[in-house]
């Protein structure tokens, strides 16, 4: 009897063993629409004008201190963001151009594809990697803020694959991570909060 409980919770173990790993290479749901290029370029040019409009008018305001104007912010969309990273990831023309060895930056993670999502209060985050030699995709979901002039992250649900990650697992990792990149995060000089808000990303000046 205790010979075969042992071998039902053998079959039981590997079963669910090789259910991870299936999740785990597994792509997920998409949090965004893959954009074409053109889309790519014109959401890109959106982002620039809007932030050089917000940019221009906060010194305009910032020269008017004495009135009680309301300052001043902008809206970003997804589109406008994804657009924007997939330029500075080169992966504005799709990731035939990229190999495992691509790499998007000093102390981050080899990154092959990405896309961004607002949803409510909500940013989605769902970026291609390599672990162990396969594509993986990770999806990490959070609100977005501010704290002393530096952005900050609130993960509220992660995952590997279609593996579902308890938040409590990653966020001390996370956190140390991002204290790493603490100097990447500081806010733009005119900028004097941040948050997602109704599927937008709204930054208002200081």
């Amino acid at each position: 009897m205790k010979l075969k409980l042992n071998r039902i919770i053998s079959i039981v173990t590997l079963a669910a063993s090789l259910v991870a790993v299936v999740l785990l290479l597994e792509k997920p749901a998409p949090v965004a629409v893959a954009q074409a290029p053109a889309a790519i370029a014109e959401h890109a040019q959106s982002f620039e004008q809007k932030m050089a409009d917000f940019a221009q008018a906060a010194q305009s305001s910032k020269a008017d201190a004495g009135t009680t104007a309301p300052k001043t912010e902008v809206r970003i969309n997804s589109d406008e963001i994804s657009a924007v990273l997939a330029q500075s990831l080169g992966t504005a023309g799709g990731t035939a151009g990229l190999t495992p060895d691509s790499d998007a930056g000093s102390a981050t993670p080899t990154l092959k594809d990405q896309h961004v999502s607002f949803e409510g209060d909500l940013v989605h985050g769902q970026f291609l990697t390599q672990i162990a030699g396969k594509d993986v995709w990770i999806t990490i979901s959070g609100h977005l803020g501010d704290k002393d002039g530096y952005a900050t992250f609130d993960p509220t649900e992660f995952k590997v694959g279609d593996l579902s990650v308890p938040v409590s697992l990653v966020k001390p990792a996370l956190q140390k991570k991002l204290d790493e990149q603490r100097d990447r995060l500081k806010l733009p000089e005119n900028v004097g909060s941040m948050k997602v808000e109704n599927g937008e990303l709204v930054m208002q000046q200081k």
